[in-house]
């Protein structure tokens, strides 16, 4: 009789121990998710290299088609515990509304706390950007300014464990300074999981 009473006894603090380590566990696992492993937005940035080409197509200047080829390198730095690989994509470079130009990227790795830069050159179609009626006033202005759409998609690995789905959305400003010859770039993204 007094054995049975000694087990039911070690049971209950057996019990009482696992349970007691689950909610201690449970609260690291959280805090860890909320703080340390949250996911941090990348950083984009542009840097444009200088002009690679120009092309005309039939007709010439006056009523043809016009194209630029534009060196740049698109380096990402990614602040989070988790790579990020993702897959190719397109990014569209607008001025006042219209698509002037394509920048290709190229599927890629960015390791956990990692920075990559990738070259590719931006395809501009110069015609659709000069017959823009505001072009010729904002490059006596001064600057013209651009902007840049993307959406990568890939997957994060979190400590060679966990996989998730990911896009990044990103929106980039670029003006350029006409008289220093110089070009800014100021972009935002936000991961989504």
């Amino acid at each position: 009789m007094g054995s049975s009473k000694t087990s039911r006894r070690g049971l209950k603090i057996c019990c009482a121990a696992t349970a007691i380590f689950l909610v201690i566990l449970a609260i690291v696992v959280t805090t860890l998710a909320l703080t340390v492993f949250k996911p941090k937005n990348p950083k984009i940035t542009l840097y444009p290299q200088g002009l690679e080409n120009i092309g005309f197509g039939l007709g010439g200047f006056t009523n043809g088609t016009m194209n630029a080829t534009i060196g740049m390198v698109v380096a990402i730095n990614n602040p989070n515990y988790g790579r990020f690989k993702f897959k190719n994509t397109t990014s569209f470079v607008n001025y006042r509304g219209d698509v002037v130009a394509e920048v290709p990227i190229e599927q890629s790795l960015v390791p956990a706390h990692g920075k990559v830069n990738i070259s590719t050159s931006a395809d501009f179609m110069v015609d659709r950007l000069i017959s823009n009626p505001s072009f010729w006033s904002d490059v006596l202005a001064g600057s013209v300014n651009f902007t840049t759409d993307a959406t990568v998609h890939g997957k994060v690995t979190l400590l060679n464990i966990l996989k998730l789905h990911a896009s990044v959305p990103s929106t980039c400003d670029i003006s350029v300074f006409i008289k220093s010859q110089s070009v800014k770039s100021t972009c935002k993204t936000k991961i989504k999981l």
